[in-house]
């Protein structure tokens, strides 16, 4: 008779850790299925190496960083899988598994921090100006790339948008972010402009069901992709002749950026942005202050090298 598959003795703790990072940290599927993936592999090494994961010491954590580190795993990547399992433990921890934990004396690994690009509005109206207006898409992607750059929208939120969300009159949309958290965010009159120009076109479409209240859509009637978005945006980059590397997350940053530069309050910036920490938003004071570094070094008399 054909053996059973054995399970692994750790299957009912992730199992378990699964649903409390779905259930009551309401992490997306990706962040979930990430998190359970990166604890695997530290379960499968402290396995192979004899370590019982209940009773893992400081040294056994340091071990597994410095194995993931000898593949090339850069260390943001690292400062990820170690999130996750400082999560998983501390999990053990709350749901009385294990009595204590040293996973949170791992020393998370320096990043270094990294500035996103930013286009000026010169370049974004480029973008849109380069899209052919005859193309039955022409004025989606048109309102596409308003929406992102005014509201400051994820890509995520962005496909995820509902007609009845946006309130033409009132000027403003209500978007879902992570954690199925709900925010308002201001709307700007040529967004407003670019959406009811594309709207005769998604009226003329046939909606396939349960696709009715998303505002974009794709030609065959349902709801775009965060890959097709991405698509989008990099051919009309392409064609503007911009040649940085950019993103849909690039009009997300640019909006942050214009904002603050604009004489926005940092506070203000984070609602909009939907940041549940102000020091992601932070990032955006450091742009700032690059592009007055560089301003000094252009025009001042003293900034020359």
């Amino acid at each position: 008779m054909p053996t059973q598959p054995s399970i692994k003795p750790h299957y009912s703790d992730t199992l378990g850790y699964k649903r409390y990072l779905l259930l009551e940290r309401s992490f997306s599927a990706n962040t979930v299925d990430a998190y359970i993936r990166d604890v695997e592999k530290m379960l499968e090494y402290f396995s192979a190496s004899g370590v019982d994961y209940k009773r893992a010491k400081l040294e056994d954590f340091n071990a597994f960083l410095i194995e993931i580190g000898s593949m090339g795993i850069a260390a943001r990547s690292q400062a990820r899988i170690l999130s996750g399992i400082k999560q998983f433990y501390k999990y053990l921890v709350m749901e009385d598994i294990i009595a204590d934990s040293q996973a949170d004396l791992i020393e998370t690994p320096k990043l270094s921090r990294h500035l996103p690009s930013v286009l000026s509005v010169e370049e974004i109206d480029a973008m849109k100006s380069v899209i052919d207006l005859s193309k039955p898409e022409g004025h989606r992607n048109r309102a596409i790339i308003e929406t992102l750059y005014s509201c400051g929208l994820r890509v995520s939120e962005l496909v995820g948008l509902k007609i009845s969300n946006v309130f033409f009159d009132e000027m403003y949309v209500k978007v879902e972010g992570k954690g199925s958290k709900q925010r308002l965010i201001p709307i700007s009159q040529t967004a407003v402009n670019e959406i009811k120009n594309y709207l005769p076109w998604r009226r003329c479409l046939a909606v396939q069901p349960g696709n009715q209240d998303f505002m974009f859509l794709n030609r065959r009637g349902a709801q775009m992709t965060r890959q097709m978005v991405f698509i989008i945006i990099k051919q009309c980059a392409k064609d503007a002749g911009i040649k940085v590397q950019l993103s849909p997350h690039t009009l997300r940053h640019s909006f942050a950026t214009h904002l603050l530069e604009g004489g926005a309050n940092l506070r203000a910036i984070q609602q909009m942005l939907g940041h549940e920490s102000i020091l992601t938003t932070e990032i955006y004071t450091h742009i700032s202050m690059e592009n007055l570094r560089n301003t000094i070094t252009e025009f001042h008399p003293r900034g020359k090298i």
